[in-house]
């Protein structure tokens, strides 16, 4: 008998694509992941590139006594 065993049944995990939220399967083979395409990866870096990605400043004063 040629039966696959349950390892190699088992569907891979669907992950939305941070940049168009189409479904990306997470597998190791996938060399965009956890993008879907090389061109939703080079958006996403050049984003990141462009400091797109960035922390809101702190607007907080430090307390008097602090000195």
């Amino acid at each position: 008998m040629s039966e696959k065993s349950p390892a190699a049944r088992i569907e891979p995990r669907l992950v939305s694509c941070p940049s168009c939220a189409k479904a990306a399967p997470w597998r190791t083979d996938n060399p965009y992941r956890p993008f879907c395409s090389a061109r939703c990866k080079g958006i996403d870096f050049g984003a990141w590139a462009a400091d797109e990605y960035r922390l809101p400043e702190s607007t907080l004063e430090p307390p008097d006594d602090f000195s």
